[in-house]
């Protein structure tokens, strides 16, 4: 069965290890990879699977992290292919959430470049990749931390660990009605989202490159949205309908 990530066009509450060039004292650089919360290092040669993440800005003026959902096994290694296909710079980071917010109130003072090898900073147009192995359960942030791209919407939840059973989620029927491929966006009719307690309507979801090439104008599908905190985005995963 074929998964599809979308994100919605509108701001409501839905949603070899690289190192960056440079370094900064303190923070961060005081604690060893293999000591974080949020994992440590992979090894190349033993990736578990790979997960292809975009970085970019949209002309709804957010700035977004775009993949498949990160829903990861305790243990897992972790490849991610990061490409910006962003007018800007932008970077790569994972780490918990209470890091994060505290690495950003650092990078305001001063706008510092990292040598951890839990993050990339990639000029736009370039790509990159972090291999990772997620060594604890709990949920975990992907953010860009350059001054100003969080508080855009450059940020997503990575969550590691037991997650919900496929046959306990409950998909929403819907049929793609239009595809801008050039806008990269997808409109879909679709019945009522009932964890989100909204009726069945017609909305436009945003896809990104890869995802637009699974897709047609009138196919069947069956999706789920869901709630994510931080500056609202919404997304959805998407399956084809059988």
């Amino acid at each position: 069965m074929r998964n599809l990530l979308l994100t919605t066009s509108f701001a409501i509450a839905l949603s070899a290890p690289v190192f960056a060039a440079g370094t900064h004292d303190g923070g961060h650089g005081e604690t060893k990879p293999a000591a974080m919360m949020v994992g440590m290092p992979g090894d190349t040669g033993k990736v578990d699977r790979t997960i292809d993440v975009t970085l970019l800005e949209n002309d709804e003026g957010q700035m977004l992290i775009e993949s498949e959902p990160m829903d990861i096994k305790e243990g897992e290694t972790i490849r991610f292919n990061i490409t910006n296909k962003g007018e800007l710079e932008h970077e790569f980071v994972l780490d918990t959430v209470e890091r994060n917010a505290e690495h950003k109130i650092e990078m305001a003072k001063m706008d510092m470049e990292h040598d951890d090898p839990n993050r990339i900073r990639l000029d736009a147009g370039a790509s990159g990749e972090v291999v990772w192995t997620f060594a604890n359960s709990g949920t975990f942030e992907a953010a860009c931390l350059i001054p100003g791209h969080y508080e855009s919407g450059m940020h997503r939840e990575v969550a590691v660990g037991d997650q919900m059973a496929q046959a306990d989620v409950e998909y929403t029927s819907g049929t793609i009605k239009k595809i801008d491929a050039k806008a990269g966006k997808v409109t879909i009719i679709h019945g009522p989202l009932v964890n989100l307690d909204m009726p069945a309507m017609t909305m436009v979801f945003r896809a990104d490159e890869a995802m637009m090439t699974k897709m047609a104008e009138g196919q069947d599908i069956e999706f789920v949205a869901d709630r994510v905190k931080g500056k609202q985005i919404g997304r959805a995963s998407c399956r084809e309908r059988v």
